[in-house]
């Protein structure tokens, strides 16, 4: 635009003191003519470059992104950092039980079970990007996701944990079609259970891998700590285990302490919860009698009162059939410190063994 002015002035006004001052008439309108197709031109091509800048970005991001962050997104793209970035951020991952035994039963019919996964996968996916989460990857039956990049998005330990809640709801709705076809075609049928793990912290995020190819993903220890307390949720029969920095952002969710475990391959300790419902849930009174329980349980296990310790495990099985394996496991470890006390410089800490 100012180049255009620029070259407009200087010829119409060179036009006129050259008429003016010596009766000379220069034609300017092939410049100005010219000029302003340049104009034109230069206009009409940075909005195409633009517009191509934006369609890149949606292609890439549609399917792992939800629309409205896909939006966002193209409209402000130097909000995408390229390299890495370090974001505090939430992690999920979400894993089949038992996939093995599943892909079994479709030995003879390998696309049923292609079929199979994109059904659970499908829905699992909806509640992530219903509640802005981006898809990292899939990972045969795994999924891993996260929340806070590429664009800020708050609350997002709160996002995550109504996904993950979503996802065991959305679950229930898979198993009933499928237990319902398996009927109506006299075929066995074989519950879908998932584990989910969920954990915060500070990574990088960006185009990481080699210089042949790179993908848009995450790097850094809470990504691994949410990994393994996704495989932890078999070990307490708790379908959603978070860590501490998760749970401080969501304390009015339905919360149970289960243990301080450090995970295999890792030497920190960290507290990990169970996440068993919403706020709404967090109100209930059979809830908050099953959490009382569980604090007391933990309070003399600590204490290394075995008796008063055994006496609340039994109670919390009888309370409910979803703390039946935590109960269990805890009257394992009674059984075994027993035999071998701990001592008096015992941390309480679990090291587990096991992914």
């Amino acid at each position: 635009m100012g180049l255009l002015i620029l070259i407009s002035s200087i010829a119409v006004s060179s036009s006129l003191y050259l008429f003016a001052e010596f009766s000379l008439l220069v034609d300017v309108t092939y410049t100005l003519f010219v000029s302003l197709l340049l104009y034109i031109t230069l206009v009409y091509f940075n909005y195409l470059s633009t517009e191509k800048e934006k369609a890149r970005i949606r292609t890439a991001f549609s399917h792992y992104l939800s629309p409205d962050l896909v939006s966002r997104l193209s409209e402000s793209p130097e909000s995408l950092v390229l390299g890495g970035e370090e974001k505090k951020m939430t992690f999920l991952f979400c894993d089949i039980r038992d996939f093995t035994g599943i892909s079994e039963t479709f030995r003879d019919d390998p696309q049923g079970l292609t079929h199979l996964i994109n059904r659970f996968l499908t829905p699992m996916t909806d509640e992530i990007l219903s509640n802005n989460g981006t898809i990292d990857k899939y990972m045969g039956d795994s999924i891993m996701a996260f929340w806070n990049a590429p664009l800020d998005t708050p609350n997002h330990e709160k996002l995550a944990a109504l996904s993950a809640l979503g996802m065991i709801n959305r679950l229930k709705q898979i198993n009933d079609e499928i237990r319902e076809e398996a009927e109506s075609e006299s075929r066995d049928f074989k519950e879908l259970k998932i584990g989910i793990g969920l954990n915060t912290g500070t990574c990088i995020v960006g185009n990481l891998g080699s210089q042949q190819r790179f993908d848009y993903s995450v790097l850094g220890d809470p990504v691994n700590l949410a990994s393994r307390l996704e495989g932890q949720s078999k070990t307490y029969g708790i379908n959603i285990i978070i860590g501490e920095d998760t749970a401080k952002n969501i304390s009015d969710f339905a919360l149970v302490e289960l243990d301080l475990i450090a995970v295999k391959g890792r030497s920190a300790a960290v507290t990990v919860y169970g996440l068993l419902g919403d706020p709404d849930t967090a109100k209930d009174e059979i809830f908050q009698k099953e959490k009382q329980t569980v604090e007391a349980m933990l309070r003399h296990y600590k204490a290394q009162e075995w008796d008063r310790c055994e006496e609340y495990a039994q109670q919390l099985s009888s309370l409910s059939p979803r703390f039946v394996t935590l109960a269990n496991l805890y009257q394992q470890r009674i059984k075994v410190f027993r035999d071998n006390p701990p001592g008096d410089q015992w941390d309480g800490i679990y090291r587990a063994t096991s992914k």
